[in-house]
């Protein structure tokens, strides 16, 4: 199966499974959400893959589905959960990072085979997590700001894609800057780092207008829910 057909099948499961879990544990199940897709992002991120001839990053579909549930937080619930949640996903990384450093410390037994593995994802894990820390922390806040900017501008339902689109737009641009630069800039020659850096805008910016219906079904839930 080609790259391009597998990663729209892929996005589409991941938003599937976002909002199922919106569905059936509410708040709680975007805050479990959220940390566990922070954690599983940054492992995803250390693959390369070509698509559409250009060089691009994994994670950027789970990672993009971690704006999505903040803004149904924000739509949904309040601004004060998702900023919550934004705290929750940074909390996750670094618990990950700083327990995995200490994990891949211990020496192998000699029957074991994993440890090489471990190490090949965690030991590049803190520059990674380092520059995902910081651009998540930023770019969620102002994710978060901007949505709660548009949704008091624009209460009305049907610009809700504006709001969801407009806040993820601007704020994972800001994201896709500052993450790599510090996790990629000097591990790439400057065309090939040039080149990851306008794929994995292009791949966030083509993930935030993916999620667009799915914000409109979390909402549609919600909405039943006050109902019933």
């Amino acid at each position: 199966m080609p790259n391009e057909l597998l990663w729209i099948i892929f996005a589409v499961i991941n938003f599937t499974i976002l909002v199922v879990m919106y569905r059936f544990f509410g708040r709680a199940g975007l805050f479990v959400w959220i940390g566990m897709a922070t954690v599983i992002a940054n492992i995803q991120v250390l693959k390369t893959v070509e698509m559409f001839g250009l060089i691009a990053t994994l994670g950027n579909i789970m990672y993009g589905t971690v704006f999505l549930a903040t803004d149904i937080l924000n739509e949904n619930h309040s601004k004060n959960d998702a900023r919550k949640a934004v705290w929750m996903g940074f909390s996750t990384l670094l618990i990950m990072t700083v327990v995995m450093q200490i994990a891949i410390r211990f020496s192998p037994h000699e029957s074991d085979t994993m440890q090489p593995a471990l190490e090949a994802i965690f030991d590049v894990i803190p520059n990674i997590a380092i520059g995902s820390m910081l651009a998540y922390v930023v770019s969620q806040y102002i994710d978060v700001w901007i949505y709660a900017k548009f949704k008091k501008m624009l209460p009305d339902t049907k610009f809700l894609w504006i709001r969801n689109n407009v806040s993820t737009m601007l704020s994972q641009l800001i994201d896709t800057f500052i993450f790599c630069s510090i996790a990629f800039y000097g591990l790439y020659e400057l065309e090939d780092w040039l080149e990851i850096l306008l794929t994995t805008y292009l791949i966030k910016f083509i993930v935030s207008i993916i999620d667009t219906p799915f914000i409109y079904i979390a909402k549609k839930w919600k909405l039943g829910d006050q109902r019933a």
